[in-house]
Parts: C-alpha cells; sequence; structure tokens
C-alpha cells in the first residue's frame, strides 16, 4: 500500500519543470484544510472563465473536469465516441502542459484531473489518459468509473505509479458502480494505486456514514467532494441536507489530514459563481 508520505514523493515527482510563474499563489487553505472546487461547479462556462471564476471567489486549488479540456458536443453516438478518442490519441501532450500553465499563470494548484474511464475505453485510450495526467502534472487522476473499467485500468496505473481516485454515486443496486465501501475494496485490491475520490453527499444518499468511512480509509482517500444531500437523493445549498459537512471539514482539520475538500456545486441555483462562493464561505465558517 502507498502511504500518504509517499503519495506525496510521487506527485512531486510528477511535476512540469519549467513550470510558469504567473499570479500570486492564492492560498484557500483555512484551519490547515485545504479548500477548493471540482471544476464541474462551473460547467455553464469554458475554461477560461471557469479559472476567473475560482480567482473572483478566491479558490486556490483545483480538481478539473474532463469537459473542460476535452471538446464538447462530440461524446454522443458512436462516430462521435471515435473522434472523442481520435482526439485523445491525436492531440500533443503540450496541449495539456499548456492547459497547466493556464492554472499555474492565474496563481491555483491543479491538483487532480477528472478523467472518467469507462467500458468504452481502450488500452491504448487508457495509457495516454495517463500521459495527459502527467503533462498537466497532477497528483492523481480521479474517476467516475466501473469495476470492469477499473480492472481494465489497474495495469496502467501500476506502469505509470499514479494514484487513481474512484469516485463514489448512490446507485447501490448495481454491483458494478462505486457507491458501497465494498466495492471501494474491490478496487483498491486491483491495484496499490487505486484509491478513493468520496463524494460525501453520494455517500449519504447511498445510506453510508462519510466520518465513519474517512477515519477509517483516510490514508487511501486522495480527495473529497462536498456537497449538501438528503438520504432521499436531494442536492442542496450546504447546510439544509443531511450531509455532515462540517463535521467532515473539522475531521480533517482535527486530524491533520491533508485531503482536499474540493466543492462540487449541483443543487439548483441563480448563478455558479455565486453559489460556489454560498458554498466556499460556508467551509469557511465551519473550520473557523
Amino acid at each position: 500500500m502507498i502511504s500518504r508520505r509517499d503519495f506525496g514523493k510521487i506527485a512531486a515527482a510528477a511535476l512540469p519543470l519549467g513550470r510558469a510563474i504567473g499570479a500570486a499563489k492564492i492560498d484557500s487553505t483555512v484551519g490547515g484544510v485545504m479548500l477548493g472546487a471540482q471544476s464541474y461547479s462551473f460547467r455553464d462556462r469554458p475554461m477560461d472563465k471557469a479559472i476567473a471564476a475560482y480567482r473572483e471567489i478566491g479558490l486556490g486549488e483545483c480538481e478539473l473536469w474532463q469537459g473542460h479540456v476535452e471538446p464538447q458536443g462530440q461524446q454522443r453516438g458512436e462516430a462521435g465516441r471515435e473522434e472523442l478518442r481520435k482526439w485523445r490519441l491525436s492531440t500533443p501532450l503540450d496541449h495539456f502542459a499548456q492547459v497547466r500553465r493556464q492554472w499555474d499563470d492565474a496563481g491555483i494548484l491543479l491538483y487532480a484531473y477528472n478523467l472518467s474511464f469507462n467500458d468504452s475505453f481502450t488500452d491504448e485510450e487508457i495509457d495516454r489518459g495517463f500521459q495527459m495526467a502527467k503533462a498537466m502534472g497532477v497528483k492523481a487522476i480521479t474517476a467516475s468509473s466501473t469495476l470492469t473499467a477499473a480492472k481494465k485500468v489497474a495495469p496502467f496505473a501500476d506502469k505509470h505509479k499514479m494514484i487513481v481516485a474512484m469516485h463514489g454515486h448512490d446507485n447501490v443496486k448495481d454491483p458494478n458502480q462505486f457507491a458501497t465501501p465494498e466495492s471501494f475494496a474491490a478496487a483498491m485490491k486491483l491495484s496499490k494505486y487505486f484509491w478513493v475520490n468520496l463524494d460525501i453527499g453520494h455517500f449519504v444518499s447511498a445510506g453510508y456514514d462519510p466520518l465513519a468511512y474517512i477515519k477509517e480509509h483516510h490514508a487511501r482517500i486522495a480527495t473529497l467532494h462536498i456537497k449538501d444531500r438528503t438520504k432521499a437523493h436531494a442536492n442542496l445549498p450546504f447546510g439544509e441536507g443531511e450531509t455532515p459537512i462540517k463535521e467532515v471539514l473539522l475531521l480533517l482539520k482535527n486530524n491533520k489530514w491533508r485531503i482536499p475538500a474540493n466543492i462540487e456545486y449541483e443543487y439548483k441555483g441563480q448563478d455558479s459563481v455565486a453559489e460556489v462562493r454560498k458554498c466556499f464561505e460556508y467551509m469557511k465558517q465551519a473550520l473557523a
């Protein structure tokens, strides 16, 4: 098993040389807890506008959604899937290094890349995904995946010596989906580089206690997704659902666990920047 200290060494080795020096680094760490956002929270705008949103709110850490990197509108239908595969395999790696430079220049740490491997990925495409992530110099890949896809990905995680953190949802009826503690455990047995991207809102909706899970498995949790959901699967503004957001944040603070806590804005609101700012303020108050 890879320890969190080893994870840090691996991450440092993955950082690209000659990183661009741009804006002063934004520090959104509060009480020792790394606060950031999944850029999917700003899915209503392109990446450059998402970067501007991070700066406006004061968020200094990002888990980058693949939809902000890959061409949009090509994922539908068999022909579109082939076009997307071709794009992944043929786009020069310097394109992804440039993506990293854009975040660096804005003073924002690009911590993880969210690339959701699924059963349609070829071996070549999986390998290329790791190359993209390395070119971006991220510490981990996060993935909304399946157990069958994870079995294909495991040898490549071992080859590239890179953390892949599986993201959970709340479909506990499908054993191929990541939702239960058992499904995460099955993945982690496949590779020492397989970790967990725990979505505490989905975990509550699935009927589990994120506090207990984090206490037991914090050593192999790469990132957290912070959202407020109910056990009836409703997304709500922070503080209005049944997810123990404050308790989770205080758990990280009190134990000094350096696990990024990333806002994933999914409830219905008027404006993504305004709503993510509210989420951020709620988290800061929780840690005050």
